[in-house]
């Protein structure tokens, strides 16, 4: 397989069809991530718990067998209560991104392209971004890309992604968050394409997602549109082959959509499609971005997803800022950190059919959240304004992932927490918990700095994490 194969393999790799299941999803149902350390008894969080409806200041989050059991406004008595002096969210939703070329350091592009296309066939890119993506499939050990780049989401209180390519399609491929278009909760809601069909090329898998929607089994097609900007043609028709197709659906997710005319949005919205925005990634390449706050306008509803780092941002923390931003230059006013929280929260996990189990913290849903410092008296806007350094703690499913040295000891015993791998993270002790197994006995995966050291020698340039 020639060298530029191998990189269009990598970026347009999507998951079209259904995936067989996997043995351990069948045994652990909605636990389909690796084991971790968890908590041995129920315990309460402490701290601001930010509900669907408003925040409770004190609050408290019973976890037990990684399920919320309830959530409180006054200390629970029958078990252990871990005051976190943060504020406690559900884990954020990262609905679009590459995940594998998040290894890359930022790219500054020396101009604007009209389209996706222009870049991906320029020289300046194939130095910049296909070259080193080449060389490092070469040479690394499967996964270890991926399971990077999950370490970076994982840090910045993502607990659920999007994009990962096919190459992880079982759970004991899978390293640290939810994957929420491949097997997720016992079931696969979504599917993906990067491309449109041309011709007979994705003819086939267009036409196996558009058969799931009907029957219901697939709740979200994730689909890159209209990526350029609204002057170029080959990017505003976009949306009427769509439609020709047949693929403008409710479950049509509709990735980027720059070139979407505000009719187009519309039609969209009548469809019940939905919207995934990723400014950054828009603004860099193309000198403008999609008119989100006309798609929000219209109560359609809207997602975002960092990208990859090539053009887009280093978390989706900064994302959220991002978006702030646009939204306020296209609206003239500032849209609230609430709404850019629903974004992250409440709002992807309806764009990702998967609003009863994600989302929201509430009594009966699995047990992702995240915890940051407390800086404002605002708790949305304590999220808006975050970045990585002020996470404390991420659970996922009532496992520990990663967080704080002291509040892990607190959590799991000083003897578990020893399995845990030690991190100076922006100044902090952390903990990121790189032990787990899908089953006990399978050779536990690679720590980070097994991973980091394979990538910088085969790429020195490899950008950071904790940046």
């Amino acid at each position: 397989m020639g060298t530029p194969d191998l990189f269009e393999h990598a970026y347009a790799a999507a998951v079209s069809e259904e995936l067989p299941p996997d043995p351990v999803a069948q045994e652990r149902p909605g636990r389909e991530l690796r084991l971790r350390r968890a908590p041995s008894a129920a315990i309460a969080l402490g701290g601001c718990v930010v509900t669907p409806d408003r925040a409770i200041d004190p609050g408290y989050v019973v976890i037990e067998d990684g399920v919320v059991r309830a959530v409180e406004p006054v200390a629970p008595e029958a078990v252990e209560v871990i005051d976190t002096g943060g504020v406690i969210v559900p884990g954020l939703i990262d609905l679009h991104g590459h995940p594998e070329f998040n290894v890359f350091a930022a790219w500054e592009p020396p101009q604007s392209y009209v389209n996706r296309y222009a870049w991906r066939d320029s020289e300046l890119y194939a130095k910049l971004v296909r070259g080193p993506q080449n060389l490092l499939l070469e040479k690394l050990s499967p996964w270890t890309q991926l399971r990077y780049a999950e370490i970076r989401a994982l840090v910045g209180g993502v607990t659920a992604i999007q994009g990962a390519g096919q190459q992880a399609s079982r759970y004991q491929d899978e390293a640290l968050v939810r994957n929420v278009d491949k097997w997720i909760f016992g079931g696969q809601v979504g599917r993906a394409m990067i491309d449109l069909p041309s011709g007979t090329r994705g003819a086939d898998s267009l036409t196996s997602i558009l058969r799931g929607i009907s029957a219901g089994t697939v709740k979200a097609f994730y689909l890159h549109l209209a990526e350029g900007k609204p002057s170029n043609s080959r990017s505003a028709t976009e949306f009427d082959t769509l439609v020709e197709l047949g693929g403008l659906t409710p479950a049509t997710v509709i990735i980027h959509g720059t070139a979407l005319s505000e009719t187009q949005l519309g039609d969209a919205h009548d469809a019940g499609a939905k919207l995934v925005w990723s400014p950054q990634s828009n603004l860099r390449l193309y000198g403008e971005t999609t008119r989100a706050a006309h798609a929000v306008r219209l109560g359609m509803p809207v997602g975002l997803g960092a990208d990859w780092l090539p053009s887009g941002s280093s978390s989706l923390l900064a994302e959220m800022k991002v978006a702030r931003r646009s939204l306020a230059t296209q609206t003239g006013h500032d849209p609230g950190a609430r709404k850019l929280v629903d974004m992250v929260t409440r709002d992807a996990a309806r764009i990702a059919g998967l609003e009863d189990m994600l989302g929201t913290i509430a009594a009966g849903r699995p047990a992702d959240l995240a915890v940051f410092e407390r800086h404002h008296d605002d708790p949305w806007e304590n999220v808006a304004t975050a970045d990585p350094s002020h996470v404390q703690l991420v659970l996922i499913g009532g496992d520990i992932a990663y967080g704080h040295h002291d509040l892990v000891h607190r959590l799991v015993g000083h003897d578990a927490a020893d399995d845990f791998e030690s991190l100076l993270a922006w100044g902090k002790p952390m903990l990121l918990d790189t032990g787990y197994q899908a089953r006990p006995g399978e050779a536990a995966p690679p720590r980070l700095s097994a991973l980091r050291t394979e990538l910088i020698s085969a790429y020195p340039q490899v950008g950071p994490i904790f940046a």
